[in-house]
């Protein structure tokens, strides 16, 4: 009886590495001119969405800021890392980032809006004015 089971085991056990070698073929690749470069837009024509990113993930203190206190202030590579992702890139990675809609168009908005500035009577140097809005 012992003999048997090991018999139908190692048998069973066989067939199944047979079977399992002829099914695992990889599938055929359906679009060729999708290629993980396009879509990942690395080719040469595509903006730096790249480094747009690595710019947007460094200015994150920035960003919380700016909802959490109300200060209105965001450097401007911070702006032009929103600018680029939003435009030329992934419109839609700010909402992926937990940002809600009213939010994100909340952030390209300021980014795309003409910087405020002030200048000190008697000095030529320029200081951005700071402002404040209700979260």
């Amino acid at each position: 009886m012992a003999n048997t089971s090991r018999l139908f085991l190692l048998t069973l056990l066989s067939a199944l590495m047979i079977m399992g070698g002829s099914v695992t073929n990889a599938r055929p690749f359906m679009h060729p001119k999708s290629s993980l470069v396009t879509r990942l837009k690395l080719d040469d024509e595509s903006p730096n969405c790249w480094d747009a990113l690595v710019q947007l993930q460094t200015c994150t203190g920035e960003i919380i800021l700016f909802f959490l206190n109300g200060e209105t202030y965001l450097g401007h590579g911070c702006c032009r890392a929103i600018s680029t992702i939003s435009q030329q890139c992934w419109p839609n990675l700010i909402g992926t980032l937990g940002f809600t809609t009213e939010e994100g168009d909340m952030l390209e908005g300021y980014c795309e809006s003409p910087p405020l500035t002030s200048s000190i009577e008697g000095n030529s140097k320029t200081i951005p004015v700071k402002t404040f809005v209700n979260p």
